[in-house]
């Protein structure tokens, strides 16, 4: 494919090295196809990536944001979820030239905390790591990490996370799938210190907000994988969308982006949540089932979120905004 399905995704970055570093965990690191210098980040930023079964996703840079002649990223096999991460882990090779966005920031590091907490469950390590080595390489500050896995192969960075450098700062816990043998976080969080960054599933960041309901909002940081995946309900059914004068299918387990890039079409999308209103498009006929956050009632009679709203009419026409 010459250009990307996402138009938003202006870079073209080559897989320069690809490895396991936990069971079902793939790291890649990516450079510049043309060699030159990538764009700078700041910690906790992410990007997005058009996988190869062709869905933009979204992945947070893992590595430290002074090494500017690469990116990493560490993608887990989700094998329940939308396919892109299936795509990423089995299908990329080195070598291969991938499609991205320049880096995002949402998770943002506050420079000027006093100190900070880290806590991070599974794949939540990401943007952490990146965390970590930023004040590393920038800071004197006091931090430490409370890295939580099922166990020491389900750990990515684990050896890393090992070296001298981090003895002290570092505290990771296997609960072997036993919700008795999960970490208590409560002294650690009891009374407010400094700033937390939280990233991982959605228990452990349930766990967290309550636990820092007390806290000051502004000292209490999350950035929520799971809350981003697209709405999907047991009973979604299949219906056609016109789009240009051409009628699509949507199966039921497929979003109206989805299948419209799967015909070729270029669509932009950030979120893929409902959440931003990048895909936002004119709803010209039909009755939609809006899932998005971001449309009012009112825009909801002539406007639709393609990455997660579906039809309540067998059919939909929908056209560019």
């Amino acid at each position: 494919m010459d250009e990307p399905l996402n138009p938003d995704l202006t870079l073209r970055l080559r897989v320069q090295d690809a490895q396991m570093v936990a069971q079902d965990i793939r790291q890649f690191t990516l450079v510049q196809a043309d060699g030159a210098e990538l764009p700078e980040f700041t910690p906790g930023s992410h990007i997005l990536i058009q996988a190869p079964n062709g869905a933009t996703r979204r992945y947070s840079l893992s590595s430290a944001p002074q090494d500017r002649d690469h990116y990493a990223i560490a993608v887990k096999r989700e094998p329940d979820g939308r396919g892109g991460s299936i795509s990423m882990v089995d299908e990329i090779q080195v070598g291969d030239v991938l499609f991205a966005s320049p880096p995002r920031n949402e998770f943002e590091l506050k420079e000027n905390a006093p100190s900070y907490t880290f806590i991070a469950g599974g794949i939540g390590i990401t943007p952490v790591r990146s965390m970590i080595r930023h004040l590393a390489n920038t800071s004197d500050r006091p931090w430490k990490l409370y890295y939580l896995s099922r166990d020491p192969s389900m750990t990515a960075y684990r050896e890393e996370l090992a070296a001298p450098e981090f003895r002290g700062k570092v505290i990771v816990h296997h609960d072997n799938g036993d919700p008795d043998r999960a970490l208590d976080l409560w002294p650690v969080l009891e009374k407010p210190k400094g700033h937390v960054y939280c990233c991982g599933p959605k228990g452990l960041m349930d766990a967290v907000r309550d636990m820092t309901g007390h806290w000051p909002s502004s000292a209490v940081h999350f950035e929520d994988f799971a809350s981003r995946k697209t709405a999907r309900v047991l009973d979604d059914k299949p219906f056609v969308v016109h789009f240009l004068g051409e009628p699509i299918d949507v199966p039921a387990t497929t979003s109206i982006l989805e299948a419209l890039r799967a015909r070729g079409h270029r669509i932009p999308s950030s979120c893929e949540s409902g959440t931003c209103g990048t895909c936002r498009m004119k709803l010209l006929a039909g009755i939609a089932d809006h899932r998005d956050l971001v449309l009012t009632d009112e825009e909801r009679l002539t406007n639709i979120m393609v990455c997660v709203s579906r039809a309540q009419s067998p059919e939909l026409t929908i056209a560019h905004e």
